[in-house]
């Protein structure tokens, strides 16, 4: 204390040169106390391996800075990119939806499924559980539902696939009948429209897997080779017919439907004519020519004779239709026909 009073200066610490202040604009009192505080540290020395320990422990201080702004900048980014996220599912579940149903929609299903596996005995539990299995439903229907895109929700279904043939069994020929045919008369080119109609007579569905045949027979003055039968395509002469796009090869029959195969004769040619060698009529005697009374006389008289006069010769053709599974043909005429084509359809709907 002696040198606080004293002055480490030469002062004696009641003014003197000592109070102009030192160097640093610190008083002569300052001056001495910070001598003396250097004077009491000035033996003291770290330990072994401080400096060591400082070396590693600034680098990581500074490591560990560098990651905790990483991680903020990571959780920014994150929040950046969650909400707009959570705004597109908020706005997909339309504009009267809770946002609170978003998140909680694959829960109400999954209780709406347990409810339901647990049947009776959860009820006899908790005899709100089937109304709030129901509830929770509807929530969960309200969520997946988007009435934009056509979707159901709520346990909601759509109409039963129709069945296909593949699925269905093959119809037999003891399933197939009611069949019948039919001709039209011929329009303005001579073409002659018909169909075949062939209906399932049992009580179960059946599939059709396939068109059946068309065949033709020639009759009369009919020349058979110059009679066809082709499947009708768009563009050919057959123009009455459906678009080939309507009919089908396959198809499934319900109990009592039926399907419809139609056809067009289309001539080519027609019936060659014909004519009587001697048209006039030639006189026949008789024994007892008939008088004008009705009596008989004797004597000769004369008769006259029938004869055929020119013409066209009598010709048609025989179209016969037969399913698939080999059921009786059946089959209609068409008159005046000698030569031509007979374009069929595959299988259409039938009345």
């Amino acid at each position: 204390m002696e040198a606080l009073a004293s002055g480490a200066d030469g002062s004696d610490g009641h003014g003197g040169p000592g109070d102009e202040g030192g160097p640093d604009g610190l008083g002569s009192d300052e001056l001495a106390l910070r001598r003396m505080l250097h004077q009491a540290v000035l033996e003291i020395e770290p330990r072994d391996g401080t400096l060591e320990h400082l070396r590693r422990a600034v680098p990581s201080r500074r490591a560990r800075k560098r990651h905790a702004v990483v991680g903020l900048a990571a959780a920014a980014l994150f929040v950046g990119t969650a909400i707009p996220a959570v705004v597109h599912v908020s706005n997909s579940t339309g504009s009267g939806a809770d946002p609170s149903n978003v998140a909680n929609s694959s829960q109400a299903q999954g209780g709406a499924a347990q409810d339901k596996g647990r049947g009776s005995d959860a009820s006899s539990l908790d005899g709100s559980s089937g109304s709030a299995g129901k509830e929770t439903g509807k929530d969960s229907g309200k969520d997946k539902g988007d009435p934009d895109k056509g979707a159901t929700g709520g346990g909601a279904t759509g109409p039963a696939p129709s069945a296909s043939p593949a699925s269905t069994p093959t119809c037999t020929a003891a399933e197939l009948g009611g069949t019948s045919a039919s001709v039209a008369s011929p329009d303005s080119s001579g073409a002659v429209y018909g169909s075949f109609r062939v209906a399932n007579v049992s009580g179960t569905s059946c599939a059709v897997t396939g068109p059946g045949t068309v065949s033709v027979t020639a009759q009369g003055a009919a020349d058979s080779s110059k009679i066809f039968v082709a499947d009708h395509v768009a563009g050919d002469a057959a123009a009455g017919l459906p678009d080939p796009s309507v009919s089908t090869a396959q198809t499934v029959l319900q109990p009592g439907a039926a399907y419809v195969v139609k056809f067009a004769w289309v001539p080519s040619e027609t019936c060659p004519t014909v004519s009587d060698p001697d048209p006039s009529p030639e006189p026949s005697s008789t024994d007892n020519p008939a008088t004008a009374d009705g009596s008989a006389t004797e004597g000769s008289g004369t008769a006259p004779q029938l004869f055929v006069a020119d013409g066209v010769a009598d010709g048609s053709v025989v179209v016969s239709h037969t399913t698939a599974v080999g059921t009786p043909a059946t089959a209609t005429t068409v008159a005046n026909a000698c030569a031509g084509t007979v374009y069929r359809t595959g299988l259409l709907p039938g009345s």
